[in-house]
């Protein structure tokens, strides 16, 4: 049954300042592919800076991932202006390369191909390669290469202090962190809603099946491998759903639970990883052979995250300050957007996530959060299916258009208070995505499908994604910077390259004390 929320709404009405603030960031992945559309094996650029230390341009799990990441910003044009100069510069370093624009990865011809990212000599630099190739030896290197979205979200001080009424952050990390759980459980619930509108990956390449099992029925086309009605792939049991982590059931109740959970996994010996061995000869082939590496291993659609201390694990952090904002991790890349994210999006997650802070609900036992994720896999599969039903719990299951339009009913009053007396743009945004409803050809599903369906992919070379990469490219290429200058982006690019110089002076320890110490915490 969707929650009535009305009590809240009422409250948010009567109080709209507690809105004033939103914090935001994001980060963006993307492949760097080459110019007829294979994966780039060229190491990152030099002319980008150092990836370990640039504050905004760095890479993810592969050499040719290339991630970027904004600052905090409270405005939404000006957060998407910074992202877009940051397109825009690396766009005019890459020389002939491009930047994918989709979440699925392109034509890969064999894994050996995709080399982990590394980043330098210091034992920090070591550390993250190393992870990496754990993470390659663990779930295959193709998995890593998926790409996507993620936004970052806090709700102002004032929101907390006059819905929970708390003093400050300080005193208040249990009643903030306990808001934000609710929220988390919430978006398990009703995080479905993003495949849906957003998910943008209903097809792959037919190089990413070779050597893989699975049960799904793809159909074939035009070179073109993809399911009818499916939203996310990216999102499925082949993507980032990882299997080997389904037994995993870490609780989003309260914080203390929470970080327990994160570090029985990350100390729980796997059988299967011990199998792998922790070294080959002198080289180490994981960080460790337990269930998780480290936290970040933890595949999940939503984290609550904070700023670590240095030397400070994200769980510490947590435990030590509370929560200071959540991760959205189910965007797929949109890639009708030349920086794979764009307003409408932002508005309507500001929407969603203020709604599920609002709703207030039970704790979540082991079994109901294994049980939200049914909704999710009907949605990512089958989303836009005529007459597509999700389980909200009652004798029976709810038409999906029905519970979209529910809830659209209430985005739109948080969407009065967020504009205020003289704006509309998220209640246009509500006027926009409530119509996809009705009509999932509206999806960016369906759209993205309908366009790789247009045109045959046997030849590499001509193929919608890097048709796309390809114009992106150009425009990117052609547009001056706004925000950002020249000069601002070629001194960070110099004092990345200091700062990874110094971090690897600085070292004291050699690196299998420095690993041994970490993971002895």
């Amino acid at each position: 049954m969707t929650p009535d929320v009305s009590q809240a709404l009422s409250w948010l009405e009567a109080n709209p300042e507690v809105l004033q603030g939103i914090r935001r960031g994001v980060e963006r992945e993307t492949l760097r592919i080459t110019a007829d559309g294979h994966l780039a094996e060229t190491t990152h650029a030099a002319s980008l800076g150092a990836a370990l230390t640039h504050r905004w341009i760095t890479t993810d799990f592969a050499e040719a991932m290339l991630e970027f990441i904004t600052p905090v910003d409270t405005d939404i044009d000006h957060l998407l202006i910074f992202l877009r100069d940051l397109h825009r510069y690396t766009a005019r370093k890459l020389g002939d390369e491009n930047m994918w624009p989709l979440s699925m990865p392109c034509f890969i011809k064999a894994q050996q191909n995709i080399k982990p990212a590394t980043y330098g000599s210091s034992n920090i630099g070591r550390f993250k390669a190393l992870y990496r190739e754990g993470l390659k030896n663990r779930y295959g290197a193709l998995m890593q290469t998926i790409s996507g979205v993620h936004y970052n979200f806090s709700l102002p001080l004032i929101f907390w202090q006059k819905r929970v009424g708390i003093a400050d952050e300080k005193s208040g990390k249990e009643e903030i962190s306990a808001g934000y759980f609710r929220l988390i459980r919430n978006y398990h619930r009703f995080g479905w809603v993003i495949p849906y509108l957003f998910g943008a990956s209903p097809a792959i390449c037919p190089s990413f099946l070779e050597g893989r099992e699975t049960s799904l029925a793809f159909k074939y086309q035009n070179g073109l491998c993809y399911l009818p009605y499916a939203t996310s792939l990216r999102l499925s049991d082949l993507g980032y759903n990882n299997k080997s982590q389904s037994n995993l059931v870490v609780l989003y109740n309260d914080l203390v639970s929470y970080v327990e959970g994160l570090k029985r996994a990350i100390s729980t010996p796997s059988a299967t990883f011990a199998a792998l061995e922790l070294q080959k000869n002198t080289d180490y082939l994981q960080l460790n052979t337990n269930v998780l590496q480290i936290e970040n291993e933890l595949y999940a659609p939503i984290r609550p995250k904070r700023v670590t201390r240095t030397g400070e694990s994200p769980s510490d952090a947590l435990l030590h300050s509370g929560i200071e904002y959540i991760e959205v991790r189910s965007l797929d890349i949109n890639p009708f957007s030349p920086i794979g994210v764009e307003a409408v999006q932002i508005r309507f997650l500001d929407l969603f996530l203020i709604w599920c802070a609002l709703v207030d609900v039970p704790e979540m036992s082991a079994d109901e959060l294994l049980g939200t994720r049914k909704n999710w896999n009907r949605v990512i599969l089958e989303g836009r299916k005529p007459e597509q039903t999700v389980d909200m719990g009652c004798a029976v299951e709810q038409p999906l258009n029905g519970v979209g339009k529910i809830l659209f009913a209430d985005l739109r009053r948080i969407a009065r208070v967020l504009d205020g007396k003289d704006n509309q743009a998220y209640q246009q945004v509500c006027d926009e995505l409530v119509a996809y409803f009705d009509n999932p050809d509206l999806t960016y599903s369906a759209r993205i499908l309908c366009k790789l369906q247009q045109k045959k992919q046997e030849n590499r070379t001509s193929n919608p994604g890097l048709d796309l990469a390809k114009h992106y490219r150009k425009m990117l290429q052609n547009e001056p910077l706004q925000l950002l200058t020249e000069k601002q982006l070629s001194d960070e690019h110099h004092a990345s390259l200091q700062r990874q110089h110094e971090l690897e002076q600085e070292d004291e320890l050699d690196f299998e004390r420095y690993l041994l110490r970490y993971t002895d915490r």
